[in-house]
């Protein structure tokens, strides 16, 4: 049963075994591993083309023997035709039992073989194994000579081939070239498995890196090797141990700051409870009591007194009330997803106004969608508040500008420019600044702050995608 296109193959146990086995190698014995498997290939491809041309080799060898060997008996038949039958066959036999490759049996006219206790000159002791030489032996040739003497046939001369002299030849120098190649594999190998521990040496010290940035010790460094793709690693690793360093850092100033604007917001509030709220508190006790003596006065209440106090005890609720919702857009702006986010920022350059009289204020911001997500509306909503305070506070500005637009890019826009005194090249960055960079950054945007001659401009982009300012919601402060 063949599986479906979509189905992903099974993989048998052994074979996830082996996976197993193999993950759980290093890399100096793996490449030790692929090494050796190649040298197995070359091995069992050389041992292929010995075969070949060794059974190429005993062929051409036995059949030139074979050839020779016959002219050299016919030549010795014909000299020696004439001298006695019984020393001819013996001269015959005597002359070709040390021949190689062939075998020459000298028989009588009876079918006998001549000479049978000589054949001390020969040897049928081969070295080479029987499964070798039956993969390279060639088939066996015999010829059959006749030996003729004064007109009479004496006898015959059979002529067999013999390849095992030539194969015991081809085993030798295969077991030869066997062990020396052998023995340079096994040096090669030994020299590659210590080369590879220097080569690999850095990465152990890699390791024990990563473990230090893994415990949060951002101060672990690396050597470079002289190995220049490790290098390059080393160097890349000490860059991010860096970087790790400068964003530790980054982030506890980020806290402290926080820390800090949470206690001086804290501190304004109270003072701003204390200062404004207190005396209007005061002032509708003062009233109330003022109230209570016209009433009850024994010549019958004053109903102009009492008018006169109950207008200041609606004014004075008016400021409270003034104050109260100052206070409450400060800390959290309340028209934020009830009403577009024109209109939330058109209030606020309307409440910059009231505040700061002597300050023109006029912004743009027709170009934007009714809102993009509670995040990207609030970022966008303190940028610009922050950025107008920062003109009015610290740049002394008698005019300021905000215009915020969605580009086909579907990012929002954002450009706060004013006719301050500029940045001060010896500024440092407060917590407004780097309140509004954390927000921005947040959520995927830039955030720039240059002189603009006179004055200062504030450049924000920051992606519209509702969804994405969500999903970060949670780092970026409110």
């Amino acid at each position: 049963m063949t599986p479906s296109a979509g189905t992903a193959p099974t993989i048998s146990p052994r074979e996830s075994r082996l996976a197993s086995l193999w993950a759980g190698l290093s890399t100096r014995t793996r490449l030790i591993a692929v090494v050796l498997a190649i040298d197995v290939v070359a091995a069992l491809v050389s041992c292929a083309v010995i075969v070949l041309n060794a059974r190429a080799a005993v062929t051409v060898e036995t059949q030139a023997s074979l050839a020779t060997v016959e002219l050299l008996v016919a030549d010795t038949i014909r000299l020696a035709e004439d001298s006695p039958p019984d020393r001819l066959l013996q001269t015959l036999d005597l002359r070709f039992q040390a021949l190689r490759h062939v075998r020459v049996s000298v028989l009588d006219e009876s079918g006998r073989k001549v000479g049978v206790g000589l054949t001390r000159f020969r040897s049928d002791r081969h070295i080479a194994p029987r499964w070798f030489a039956q993969m390279i032996a060639p088939g066996i040739q015999q010829h059959v000579l006749p030996i003729v003497a004064s007109g009479r046939r004496i006898g015959t001369a059979q002529i067999v081939t013999e390849p095992l002299d030539e194969i015991d030849e081809v085993w030798g120098y295969a077991v030869a070239l066997s062990v020396t190649t052998f023995c340079i594999n096994v040096a090669m190998l030994v020299a590659l498995y210590l080369a590879l521990g220097r080569v690999l040496a850095p990465l152990g010290s890699l390791a024990d890196g990563l473990t230090q940035l893994e415990r949060h010790d951002y101060t672990a460094r690396l050597e470079p090797p002289r190995s220049r793709e490790l290098a390059v690693i080393a160097e890349r690793f000490n860059g991010v141990a860096e970087a790790l360093t400068e964003v530790r850092a980054a982030n506890g100033r980020l806290n402290r700051q926080l820390l800090t604007a949470q206690d001086d917001e804290r501190r304004r509030t109270a003072l701003e409870l204390h200062d404004e709220f207190g005396p209007c508190l005061f002032a509708l006790e003062a009233n109330a009591a003022s109230v209570s003596r016209i009433a009850l006065a024994p010549s019958g209440p004053d109903r102009e007194k009492l008018a006169a106090r109950a207008a200041d005890i609606s004014m004075i609720v008016g400021q409270v009330q003034t104050l109260n919702r100052d206070l409450l857009n400060r800390l959290r702006p309340h028209a934020l997803g009830q009403v577009p986010l024109t209109e939330c920022l058109n209030l606020l350059l309307r409440d910059f106004a009231r505040r700061h009289p002597a300050t023109g204020f006029s912004g743009d911001f027709d170009g934007l969608a009714r809102g993009y997500g509670d995040l990207v509306d609030l970022t966008v909503f303190r940028c610009i508040q922050e950025s107008m305070t920062n003109a009015v506070r610290h740049g002394q500005a008698a005019h300021v500008s905000a215009v915020a637009r969605e580009t086909e890019s579907r990012s929002i826009e954002i450009s706060v420019r004013d006719d301050g005194t500029g940045v001060k090249p010896d500024h440092t960055v407060g917590l407004g600044l780097s309140g509004m960079r954390e927000r921005v950054g947040a959520l995927g945007g830039t955030f720039e702050l240059d002189n603009a001659a006179p004055g200062t401009v504030v450049r924000i982009t920051i992606p519209a995608d509702a969804e994405r300012g969500e999903e970060t919601g949670a780092s970026v402060p409110l």
